[in-house]
């Protein structure tokens, strides 16, 4: 069983930057593919970015030059570097994970383990 635990969400200004963190227990990170979703009011849930076992990484277009994902794995830790913040990227923000080969796709898999979410307020 995996557990995931969201940190650093907060309020920001439009054009600043923010980090969020997750903290990955129970398993082997290095193993999972891991990825950020995001949910705002009213609106479905969407992929933000995604990392494979390998390191490979995707990212939604909207988000595309703006957000950097990367993985600590000695650390157990998912991170979300989010540049250039937007008002449209308030959301509450959620880390996902799923063991997966190293050759996975890491934005094709089915995420099974999530964190509780941490939310992101970005102002103009």
């Amino acid at each position: 069983q995996v557990q995931l635990v969201e940190s650093g969400g907060g309020s920001v200004q439009s054009g600043g930057s923010h980090q969020l963190s997750c903290a990955a227990s129970g398993a082997t990170a290095s193993n999972y593919c891991m990825a950020w979703f995001r949910q705002a009011p009213e609106k479905e849930r969407e992929g933000v970015a995604y990392v494979g076992s390998s390191g490979d990484t995707r990212y939604a277009d909207s988000v595309k030059g703006r957000f950097a994902i990367s993985r600590d794995n000695p650390r157990n830790t998912l991170y979300l570097q989010m540049n250039s913040l937007k008002p449209e990227d308030t959301a509450m923000y959620y880390c996902a994970a799923r063991r997966c080969s190293w050759w996975a796709r890491p934005d094709a898999v089915q995420y099974d383990y999530w964190g509780q979410g941490t939310q992101v307020t970005v102002s103009s």
